[in-house]
């Protein structure tokens, strides 16, 4: 493709830990053509740990942002307004020709909504996906994200379906793959052995052939006492057979703190850590033998590096990790856990395939997208 006259001019949105992995590919292939493309990218705050944040920055080569607005913590209608107020005079002194948002967090849907009041186009990557579930916070965001954006980027074929159920037009939509896998593989070779990691954990030396990981994090999940309860004597129980690593979000270790759940961990063999750093997980779940969680991004990562996932969830954004990845969504009944985990213990668990798509070139789909779409803007 030819060299535009000027060059299209995107404000790319950043919030939490998972949009991290979303927008180090989107960064890289932009800032690879600065003839192309004059990028600014911006940090709500919305993940307020700092040190997490610049050490995930750091290891995934994402540049320092150029604004970051602080946002910090607060009620999802605090974060959303904060965000929204402190980006909308960013917008106005960039003049942006586009705002690009990731995934789902409250920074993507205040982002939106304040570029599309002023009238900016919005670009959506990740857009489609549906759990069908409007208890989840994150499910009204991908939505409402969606209703309002311009170009929507998808990473499986069958979330143009969920666009076109809900009036999106058909040629705003685009499959480009996965952006989250173009870092795991770009990130492969320098993922941090899990002989290092399991190497500092005591007790955990000897189980490089035999660990699990598991991860808690969601509001269903850690904040009613009972699932909770329920969910680590499961847990608990199962270490017994294949000793879990858990790396603990801050919010989940006071839940287990504050329902005295900490002697149950300790019947087990069951490693609470801080959190991890993307290079130091992604050595850990390549080499495990099954994850426990209920992240979306572990779903679509333990599909790509072919580790079987069981998601503690009742219901799932990333059907295309069931279908045909390693993915089986089993809730949090404990009979449906144990069985579950027995399958992968007795013969390996659920063999998947790659989906179309996951190859580690997304961003270079959005990139060109993007110059198609705005050409005759910046000619």
């Amino acid at each position: 493709m030819t060299n535009p006259s000027r060059p299209l001019r995107v404000i790319c949105v950043v919030g939490a830990r998972p949009n991290f992995m979303k927008i180090a590919p989107l960064m890289r292939v932009f800032r690879q053509s600065p003839e192309r493309f004059d990028v600014r990218l911006v940090h709500t705050g919305q993940h307020y740990d700092a040190a997490m944040k610049d050490a995930f920055f750091r290891q995934l080569d994402i540049p320092e942002p150029d604004v970051d607005l602080g946002v910090g913590s607060g009620s999802h209608a605090v974060q959303t307004a904060e965000i929204m107020r402190r980006f909308e005079p960013v917008v106005d002194d960039v003049a942006p020709d586009a705002v690009l948002v990731v995934g789902d967090v409250n920074s993507t849907i205040a982002c939106a909504l304040v570029a599309k009041k002023k009238g900016v186009d919005v670009i959506h990557v990740e857009a489609g996906l549906r759990s069908y579930d409007r208890q989840m916070p994150e499910e009204i965001n991908r939505v409402l994200t969606d209703q309002i954006s311009d170009l929507l980027f998808t990473t499986e074929a069958d979330a143009a379906e969920n666009l076109q159920r809900e009036g999106i037009a058909a040629d705003s939509v685009h499959f480009v793959g996965n952006v989250m896998i173009d870092t795991l593989m770009y990130q492969q070779q320098r993922a941090v052995p899990a002989e290092q990691t399991l190497g500092s954990i005591a007790g955990f030396g000897d189980v490089i052939d035999n660990f699990g990981v598991l991860t808690l994090h969601r509001p269903s999940n850690v904040d009613d006492p009972k699932v909770l309860k329920r969910l680590i004597e499961t847990l608990a129980d199962l270490s017994q057979q294949v000793p879990l690593v858990f790396p603990v979000h801050p919010r989940t270790r006071g839940r287990i703190n504050d329902s005295g759940l900490l002697p149950v961990i300790e019947r087990g063999r069951i490693a609470l850590v801080e959190p991890l750093g993307y290079l130091e997980l992604l050595g850990l779940i390549s080499r495990a033998r099954v994850v426990l969680t209920d992240s979306g991004g572990l779903q679509e990562e333990t599909t790509a590096v072919g580790v079987p996932c069981i998601t503690l969830r009742e219901n799932t954004e990333r059907p295309i990790t069931v279908e045909c990845g390693t993915n089986t969504v089993v809730g949090t009944d404990a009979a449906a856990i144990r069985e579950c985990f027995d399958a992968v213990v007795e013969n390996g668990g659920k063999r998947g395939r790659v989906p179309e798509l996951w190859d580690g070139h997304a961003a270079e789909r959005i990139a060109d997208t993007l110059l198609a779409h705005y050409r005759e803007r910046i000619a």
